[in-house]
């Protein structure tokens, strides 16, 4: 029997492209080697990507890797652009392949505050991601609510497939922070939560309050690394400065600190300093249908996560057993409550850790479903081919 062969072409080498695309598609290569083959290419359309000709399309460009594979898998929008992304979903198209388009975020409904909005409205990027749903043959998502919204736009199969982490990574296995006096609680983010934290603003200040500074430490995860000598800040910068002065108002002790962002292959060790996960979001369509990797991240160190009911976490998150959804218009004083009463029982803490951790070990280490992405292959696979059949009887019996 042939190999499956895969042509891996994620959007970049981000964490979003490394949880949906690079790390699974290693890790099938790694597992299955014997029935799929997998190569990796951020660039298979052979855009220019430097020098005076950058962003101009290569003459001549065989298409090499295109030509190879039985099945192009890429996701979200390219750092090459929204046309990069659905020319190649195009050109795989017109050389018969089987297109996998993933995407882990709603990019069709984007809120107004975030702040790639405009380049998107600007850029017609949600008419590109609509394009790129309507000529996949398969669409994967990262949780039911997320399918729902776009289950309208899909040309061919539409599936959940849930974030998954493969466990056995190094960072994966880093040392548990040693048993302090004092909770950790840690926040990990991007540069897209703004709207988020300002939905706990003040809150570590108000816990610090209740219970003492001396009982908590509050870590936050995520911040770009300062500019080198001679150079500025970025906007980024500017992002984190905002969320340092949302997230510590009324702090009169320094018992936090901003942590540099970890690379998406080491990322595992932010969840080893901590003892307990906060995710705080505000209630819009874009985060609704978030996906719920933040579980994955906690479950595998024990740390329970105490979320608001917001996206999917009342999925895995059960109050008091695995952690606490906190509603997504409750009060500041409600996460101020449930926070100082968590930081006053670290024994409970712990106790919601090993639950979480139960729960994250069977359902996702990335080594035991990954036969998942598989079968779901075969099976897309299958109903492509019935649908070309059936495309071709019609337009054949459409003859004149």
């Amino acid at each position: 029997m042939d190999k499956l062969k895969i042509l891996a072409a994620p959007a970049n080498e981000g964490g979003c492209a490394y949880y949906r695309v690079i790390g699974p598609a290693k890790k099938l290569q790694e597992l299955y080697g014997d029935k799929v083959e997998i190569r990796f290419n951020l660039n298979p359309l052979g855009i220019v990507e430097s020098g005076e000709k950058a962003g101009q399309w290569q003459e001549d460009w065989d298409f090499e890797d295109l030509k190879w594979c039985d099945i192009v898998w890429t996701n979200n929008i390219s750092n090459f652009g929204g046309p990069y992304t659905l020319r190649l979903i195009g050109k795989a198209k017109e050389f018969g392949k089987f297109v996998h388009y993933d995407t882990d975020d709603l990019l069709t409904d984007l809120y107004p505050t975030h702040h790639l909005y405009d380049v998107y409205k600007d850029k017609g990027l949600t008419e590109i991601t609509q394009a790129c749903y309507a000529n996949a043959d398969l669409t994967t998502v990262t949780q039911r609510k997320f399918a729902e919204r776009i289950k309208h736009m899909c040309g061919g199969v539409l599936a959940v497939v849930k974030n998954a982490i493969d466990y056995q990574l190094p960072c994966w296995n880093a040392p548990k922070a040693p048993v302090a006096p004092f909770l950790r609680v840690g926040w990990a983010g991007g540069i897209h939560h703004r709207p988020d934290v300002r939905r706990i603003a003040g809150v570590p200040g108000f816990v610090n309050q209740r219970v003492g500074a001396r009982k908590v430490h509050w870590g936050f995860y995520g911040a770009p690394p300062p500019p080198k000598e001679g150079e500025q800040e970025g906007w980024q910068h500017k992002v984190w400065h905002e969320y340092r002065n949302v997230l510590t108002a009324g702090m009169r002790d320094r018992n936090w600190n901003i942590y540099t962002a970890f690379a998406p292959d080491n990322y595992g060790g932010i969840f080893a300093q901590m003892d307990l996960a906060i995710a705080p979001l505000e209630m819009n369509n874009f985060n609704d249908s978030k996906s719920d990797i933040k579980v994955a991240e906690c479950g595998r160190y024990k740390v329970p996560l105490v979320a608001a009911d917001v996206g999917c976490y009342d999925e895995t998150i059960e109050n008091g057993k695995t952690g606490y959804l906190i509603p997504h218009d409750a009060p500041r004083s409600e996460w101020t409550k449930i926070l100082s009463k968590l930081v006053n029982n670290p024994k409970h803490v712990r106790e919601m850790g090993e639950n979480l951790h139960a729960v994250t070990e069977e359902y996702f280490d990335l080594n035991k479903i990954g036969h998942l992405r598989l079968d779901l292959y075969q099976q897309a696979i299958g109903f492509a081919a019935a649908k070309r059949k059936d495309d071709l009887k019609i337009n054949k019996e459409w003859e004149p």
